[in-house]
This record gives C-alpha cells, structure tokens and sequence, in this order.
C-alpha cells in the first residue's frame, strides 16, 4: 500500500517554484518563502499563473509528483505528469472495455451505486448526529433517504448507460434539494438552493467546488500511480481535456470525504462569511487566507483514519483514491471478478 506522503499547495497567486538540490523552494518577490525535500511530497496543487521553473518540473517528474496547475479562482488549467507507469497492457485492456458498452455501464453502476450509498449515509448520519438540534422526522430528509435506496436498487441490473446517468442525476438532484437542511448555522450567509458550478453562485457552493478540485487531483494521481489513463472513464466518456476515469472514481468519494467537511466546516463555524468574496460575474471565490485553513481542514481530513470495507485493512482516507484505483486496475486484469466500489456505512 503506497504511503500517504503530502500534498503542497500553493495558495498565493504571486508564488513561483524553483529547485534547490533535492528541495522545492517557493519563491515570492524573489525571497524565499518555503521550502520541502522533495521526497516528502506526492503531489503539488499551484494556485499560480507564475508556475514553477524547468528545473523544478523536471525534478517533480523525475520523482514521480504530479503538478496540477489552477488559476487563482481554482480553474484547472493543466495537469503536469512524467511518463505513464503501469504495463501497456494493462492500459490496453482499459481502452478495450471503455470501447464496449455493457462493460462501461457495469462499471459506471459501480461508481454510482457507491456515490448514491455514499449520499445516503451522510443524510442518515446528519440525522443521527444531529436528532437533538432538528425535528425527530424531516420528511423532505426521510424522502431523499427512500429515492436513494430505491434507486440504488433500481440501478442494480442496469447495463444501458443513459438509464444509469439519468437515475444519477435524479439522485444528485434529490440529494442536493436537502442540503440546505443539513447547514445550521450562520443560515444567511450559507445556504443552498441548488448545485452550481463554473462559477459556484453562493458560499456553499464555492466550498463544495473547491473541494472537489482537490479530490480530482487524488483520483488523478491516484489512477497514474495504478497504471491507469485518468482520461478514459467509463460514466464520464471521453472528451478533449477532460479526465474522464478520475471523475468517474471520485463519484465514490464525494459525499464521504468532501460533503462532510464542507458541512463540518460550516456548522462548527471554522468557516465564516468574511472569507469569501463575490466577484462581478457572480462567482463566489474563497479568500486566500481562507484557503489556508481550508487546506489545513482537508489535510487533517485526510489523515484521519478508516477500516477498508471491501481490504478490511485500516488507512488514512487520504489513500482511500489509492485502494480503489489498485482494486480497479486488479479488475480490469482479471485479477478479480468485480470491482468492489467504496461503499461507506
């Protein structure tokens, strides 16, 4: 099991990256700010137009860290990676599969099937957790609770990719219409009356995107260090530039690792609405020194620890992107039958 190492992400849109030795160094106004031995790193996310120089892409992809470079806004702009690891083999038999359609559909119910399981505990748990605070009985709850599970049985059998995409989208909308009740706190400034994207229209939203930026990154590395192509997905199909397979894998992890902060983070008021700010266009963006405790939330996130459902082995949630990139490149071996998707209880 690969060893949960860190991520650096570099908030500051002024900073620049340069290479000491075997050291990263970020720069600002040509003074040195910080610096880390590369081997303490997994991955560096740049909030950057001023990137990093030759040398310090070179070692980066020397050592196997991947680059993800994002505008300030938390744009994603390109993905920086050396050369493809895993057998070709391997990738063969991924283009294969992506290329045949009830192949693709059993492995996108999978994705999905985990990401409904997933939106449904969170539901379930806020209740539990929460059943002091709110009514005993939320019927708009209870009913989003009662879809889920109807349709993660109705998607069970199904193999036609359209009837899964539409019962996910169902789902997610269902899901997402009862957010807004889980957030108690500071309501006028966080709520949520519908998931928006590029821009996010409101704090909530601008909170989940910028969490789901970070979990593409995982997926990402994830799937390169497994030896997969993060571009050819199976839910997600292909298209220019996207990255199709890790958006696919992060279905399953959404609700678990990025929901949940976002929600924690709201309602013990770790975040407040002073740290965001709105632009002309009406994007909602965080501040930078809100990024900072952001990150810092995410990273202790990622550290905290969890039973694998399917390895029964304990692991940071940090590595959980690993497991199930492992696990789905062992299926597509031939390895093991199905690929066990992360099904949170």
């Amino acid at each position: 099991m690969r060893k949960l190492l860190n991520t650096l992400y570099i908030t500051n849109p002024e900073a620049y990256l340069t290479k000491d030795g075997e050291n990263i160094v970020v720069r600002l106004e040509e003074k040195e700010a910080f610096r880390t031995p590369v081997h303490y790193l997994e991955g560096i996310v740049m909030f950057s137009y001023l990137g990093a120089s030759p040398a310090a892409l070179g070692l980066c992809l020397e050592r196997g860290i991947g680059v993800s470079l994002l505008s300030p806004y938390g744009k994603h702009l390109a993905n920086v990676n050396g050369t493809p690891q895993g057998n070709v083999l391997l990738r063969r038999k991924q283009y294969r599969m992506a290329d045949e359609t009830v192949e693709s559909a059993k492995l996108a119910r999978s994705f999905v099937i985990a990401k409904l399981a997933g939106s449904r505990t969170v539901l379930r748990r806020f209740v539990s957790d929460y059943r002091e605070t709110i009514a005993t009985t939320d019927n708009d709850i209870d009913a989003a609770c009662k879809l889920l599970a109807r349709n993660i049985v109705r998607i069970s059998d199904k193999v036609d990719l359209d009837v899964i995409r539409g019962i996910e989208g169902e789902s997610a909308r269902a899901y997402f219409s009862v957010f807004d009740k889980l957030i108690l706190t500071n309501k006028e400034h966080f709520y949520m009356l519908e998931r928006s994207r590029r821009p996010p229209k409101d704090n909530v939203n601008a909170l989940l995107s910028f969490f789901y930026t970070f979990l593409l990154h995982e997926t990402k590395s994830a799937l390169v260090t497994a030896g997969l192509d993060p571009y050819v997905g199976f839910l997600h199909r292909d298209r220019p530039g996207r990255l199709g397979l890790a958006l696919d894998l992060m279905e399953e992890f959404r609700p678990y690792i990025a929901d949940r902060l976002v929600l924690n983070l709201i309602n013990r008021q770790q975040i407040t609405a002073g740290d965001f700010i709105k632009k002309e266009s009406g994007g909602v963006i965080l501040k930078e020194d809100a990024r900072k405790t952001v990150i810092e939330a995410w990273q202790k996130r990622k550290a905290e620890e969890i039973t694998h459902p399917f390895l029964e082995e304990k692991m940071p949630l940090g590595l959980l992107p690993y497991s199930q990139a492992l696990l789905l490149a062992r299926h597509l071996r031939g390895d093991i039958a199905e690929y066990p998707p992360f099904l949170w209880k």
